[in-house]
């Protein structure tokens, strides 16, 4: 088990698989990119299967993520799940995916053993989808969507960032367009994790924001407290149902006191929160010879210091230093 102080017990693993991106989000990353990790600091896909292994088997880890960076542009990424489906008891397996690889990747990702997929879609507008990615894909992107679906990896989640000035005003839009296509819509904040540390509180578009431009389309009826459980996302029944639209509200909205995530960094690092100052090094571990006991051992130990919130109010709060695409959405 994965108990920390505060009584909180992690079920969830987020795993990611690459730092590495197609898409240069300007909410993530500079235009340029960023240095890579060179390959000899990744795991393996070995080393990945056996700490999830360790975490399903040994720490009662129930639901696993796979994210990124990109996570498609892992070449195993289907081994990978096909031997994490294999594991006793098998943990449910989604996928976190910009979505540009899906149309080829869907229909593989499904026969080995995926669950089902979020794919981030920001805005409806290609030429918007090229001011805030810096790359021409939109189409690709709504093909995979359409692929995800079809080849049952559902229910498929869209995640939206809105941005000042670019798709602030698109909501209502694409959540029509979602309702439509039988996707299930979640806003998310925009939060402090940019490589280039350009965020801005009093610049963000808030959760209050979002649901008011919502509401001049749609009746929204907020879920109750043991319908949302642990999840991230508050959700409300959009006109009655049967469609929901969620919003994550990290920074105006905290979930911390009911959140049970675990993360696993690309190069083998364990961190208690996406905003964790700290890692701790599971992959020294690993390499040096370990056995599983004494790894889960180390597993335990990081998630016992797991702080009570994120900090995101306190006015000493100092952004990670490394960014969402290197530690996972």
């Amino acid at each position: 088990m994965l108990i920390d102080t505060y009584g909180r017990v992690a079920t969830d693993l987020r795993v990611s698989l690459t730092d590495r991106c197609n898409l240069r989000c300007t909410y993530c990353m500079p235009e340029e990119g960023l240095q890579w990790l060179a390959k000899p600091d990744l795991l393996t896909d070995d080393e990945i299967v056996r700490l999830i292994g360790i975490a399903v088997t040994r720490l009662g880890i129930e639901e696993v993520r796979f994210t990124g960076g990109e996570p498609l542009l892992r070449p195993g990424l289907p081994g990978i799940v096909e031997r994490v489906a294999a594991l006793a008891p098998r943990p449910q397996m989604s996928l976190t995916t910009n979505g540009i690889g899906l149309r080829r990747t869907a229909a593989a990702l499904k026969a080995a053993g995926l669950d089902r997929v979020n794919v981030s879609l920001d805005t409806l507008r290609p030429d918007v989808f090229k001011t805030l990615t810096r790359r021409d894909r939109h189409k690709d992107v709504v093909e995979g969507l359409e692929a995800a679906r079809e080849a049952g990896l559902t229910p498929v989640k869209i995640n939206s960032v809105l941005m000042p000035g670019l798709n602030a005003d698109e909501a209502p839009d694409l959540l029509a367009w979602s309702m439509e296509h039988d996707y299930e819509l979640r806003f998310i904040e925009q939060m402090p994790l940019d490589a280039q540390h350009g965020w801005k509180r009093d610049g963000m578009v808030t959760a209050g924001d979002i649901l008011a431009s919502l509401r001049t389309r749609f009746h929204l009826t907020e879920e109750s407290a043991e319908e949302r459980g642990s999840a991230p996302a508050e959700r409300w029944i959009v006109d009655g149902g049967p469609h929901r639209v969620g919003v994550i509200a990290s920074v105006t909205r905290p979930f911390c006191a009911a959140c049970d995530r675990t993360r696993l960094t690309a190069d083998g690092q364990v961190r208690t929160c996406l905003f964790a100052a700290e890692e701790t090094d599971l992959r020294g571990a690993l390499r040096s010879g370990a056995p599983d006991e004494e790894i889960a051992g180390i597993w335990r130990t990081a998630m016992w210091g797991k702080k009570a919130g994120a900090g995101l109010d306190d006015p000493s709060f100092v952004q990670p230093d490394r960014p969402m695409s290197a530690i996972g959405g």
